[in-house]
């Protein structure tokens, strides 16, 4: 199956306007079977890439994830990655900053969790909270020691400024960077918000304060309209993935994972003399 990943690709600096991005694509397969079928094959592309990235052991790959609530970032990261092997991958979820986290500057939280070389990261939130969340909210400022900035555009495009020079000292450092932003629509928020209380099993999800900021939401939509392109550069790009669909979204997310990694310079290594040398006196050790 050949999916078109590029026409999700944001440009950088480009004037956005997410209602003229769609959440509810076509669908990429035409049976359960098929996504299935799909999902397999992806798993096994990553799979094999995973492994070079984790032999090659000189380059990283971080993946970000944002989106509204219930976008299904958890889903993407569950079903998507099926074929990366746990050893070496870590996932980090970034809720709401601890009293510890407060006391230091927006990027500290994140940094312990970054990938070392040979390894993928995921992020389901990020960073980028610090300039969605808190450009909605400036009030939030407060509990970092901020006073809320008379100009918050400003402010935020300073913060974007701090990230992508951030994201350009990874990339200078071999870690590759893919962000991806689960978009859905408003109904298709209420509908899984509203399943959540109609299915017993999916209860515990169920959160007041996903009803309370969905009353925001024109303004997380103009944050993420004025932070997508400002911060997705060449190196470190975002992906705009309709999301209505989770089968369709998790088939463009594992495509654009697979993409990024085959896009590395993480052949196999081949021995040198020396490891050749070695090899051949294990060989010999093994034939008693």
């Amino acid at each position: 199956m050949k999916i078109d990943t590029q026409a999700l690709r944001i440009a950088e600096g480009e004037k956005l306007n997410l209602a003229d991005r769609t959440a509810a694509a076509r669908p990429l397969y035409k049976a359960k079977k098929d996504y299935g079928e799909a999902l397999e094959d992806h798993a096994r592309a990553l799979e094999a890439c995973h492994e070079r990235l984790y032999a090659n052991a000189r380059h990283a790959l971080l993946v970000i994830f944002q989106g509204m609530d219930t976008a299904g970032k958890d889903g993407a990261i569950k079903h998507a990655l099926l074929g990366v092997n746990p050893q070496g991958c870590r996932i980090a979820s970034f809720k709401a900053p601890t009293p510890t986290e407060l006391r230091h500057d927006f990027l500290w939280r994140c940094q312990a969790d970054l990938p070392e070389h040979g390894s993928i990261a995921i992020f389901n939130r990020s960073y980028y909270e610090a300039v969605l969340i808190e450009r909605v909210h400036p009030k939030l400022l407060k509990g970092e020691g901020l006073d809320p900035p008379k100009d918050l555009a400003a402010f935020f495009d300073a913060r974007m400024r701090a990230i992508r020079e951030f994201e350009r000292h990874l990339g200078a450092s071999a870690t590759r960077i893919v962000k991806i932003f689960l978009h859905i629509s408003k109904d298709e928020q209420k509908r899984r918000l509203l399943d959540r209380l109609d299915d017993p099993e999916k209860n515990w999800k169920a959160s007041m304060t996903d009803v309370e900021e969905r009353g925001f939401w024109k303004d997380y939509i103009h944050a993420y309209e004025a932070m997508l392109p400002a911060t997705s550069t060449h190196n470190a790009p975002w992906f705009v993935v309709p999301a209505n669909d989770k089968k369709n979204a998790r088939l463009y997310v594992s495509q654009i994972l697979i993409e990024a990694l085959e896009a590395l310079p993480i052949a196999t290594p081949k021995p040198d003399a020396a490891r050749e040398k070695e090899l051949r006196r294990i060989r010999a050790e093994l034939k008693d």
